[in-house]
């Protein structure tokens, strides 16, 4: 099979997953319904017979919107973590490594602390702060390396957003100590949830997702040179500074957005990307959307999961990713070591 039909599979088989997702929960919905009422909404069939308003509502106002958050917030994650891997040339490398989740979080802390809501944003105050913060950490770390480091080799921005990494979750946890009246809503959402989230949030991450995932196809080619090491990708005339500056840009756009959107949520893109090469290898051309399809599938099972393991009550879903990740981690890192050992 090739890679482009494992693609389209894939495709069909994250369509599936949604559509079962999006019917599934405390009100039982068939899948029958579920289908009919999405083929309702999206391409004004008619409603088959039987189906209750109520149900309508459930599944288009409260469950889809859900459903769709999760799985794109899922595919932005692991693209981004399969450009980090591919041009830190590190298997273990992630985008929260440069800082973004640190920063969205002391954003969103600094929000929650202080109770400033501008007048015009609402309620979206908090993930626009937490954006803002997030995509600056990673700015930051961008510059600073490149300041001590022209050639900004991979352990050089490695160390670097490690190092702001504990700065700021330092700064933020002295906040907390501080103002620990606040402590249990920044904790809630460093803990990452998709619970009453709207198609206004759907809408708010697609134009970043769309201009994340467009500017990295611009540069796969890069960056399948660039997983040979930086001197094979300077004799082929590719600036590996300048290109792992925009690389870097347009995965803290991706990270940033979905991390103000639905909190801190590890893992995920950690394992997508691993999964992809071993569907389709490593090829950038096929591994950005085989990435973007195995990601948004894993966080939206995951947040199924979490919505009915323990229903009406919800389980935090960066707590599951991680229960799933951090035995992932260390398989895929004895596994280097041994194959080092060799």
């Amino acid at each position: 099979m090739s890679n482009r039909s494992r693609i389209t599979a894939g495709a069909i088989i994250s369509l599936l997953i949604i559509v079962a997702a999006a019917s599934l929960g405390s009100s039982g919905i068939s899948l029958r319904d579920t289908a009919s009422i999405i083929l309702h909404k999206v391409f004004r069939l008619p409603l088959a017979q039987g189906i209750d308003a109520k149900n309508v509502s459930i599944v288009w106002l409260l469950r889809l919107p859900r459903v769709l958050l999760a799985f794109l917030v899922g595919g932005g994650l692991a693209v981004s973590g399969a450009v980090c891997q591919s041009i830190l040339r590190n298997p273990l490398a992630s985008p929260y490594i440069l800082g973004v989740s640190s920063g969205a979080s002391l954003g969103a802390g600094i929000i929650i602390i202080s109770g400033i809501t501008l007048s015009f944003l609402g309620g979206f105050t908090l993930p626009l702060t937490g954006f803002i913060f997030g995509l600056a950490t990673v700015f930051f770390v961008a510059a600073f390396s490149s300041r001590i480091d022209k050639s900004m080799s991979n352990n050089t921005i490695i160390l670097c957003g490690m190092v702001l990494s504990l700065f700021l979750n330092a700064l933020l946890t002295t906040l907390s100590a501080i103002f620990s009246d606040d402590l249990r809503r920044i904790a809630l959402w460093q803990m990452g949830s998709f619970a009453m989230r709207g198609w206004t949030y759907v809408w708010l991450l697609l134009p970043f997702l769309a201009a994340g995932i467009t500017g990295i196809f611009l540069f796969t080619k890069e960056m399948d040179i660039l997983s040979f090491g930086d001197e094979q990708a300077k004799s082929s005339g590719v600036e590996t500074g300048a290109v792992r500056k925009k690389l870097l840009a347009l995965c803290a756009v991706l990270t940033g957005a979905a991390v103000a959107l639905s909190g801190v949520i590890g893992f995920v893109d950690l394992i997508a990307p691993h999964a992809a090469r071993r569907i389709c290898g490593s090829s950038h051309r096929h591994l950005i959307p085989m990435s973007f399809i195995l990601g948004g599938s894993l966080l939206t099972l995951t947040d199924l999961l979490a919505r009915t393991a323990v229903s009406p009550s919800e389980l935090p879903v960066g707590a599951i990713t991680a229960l799933i990740g951090a035995p992932f981690f260390a398989w895929v890192y004895f596994r280097r070591r041994r194959g080092a050992q060799v």
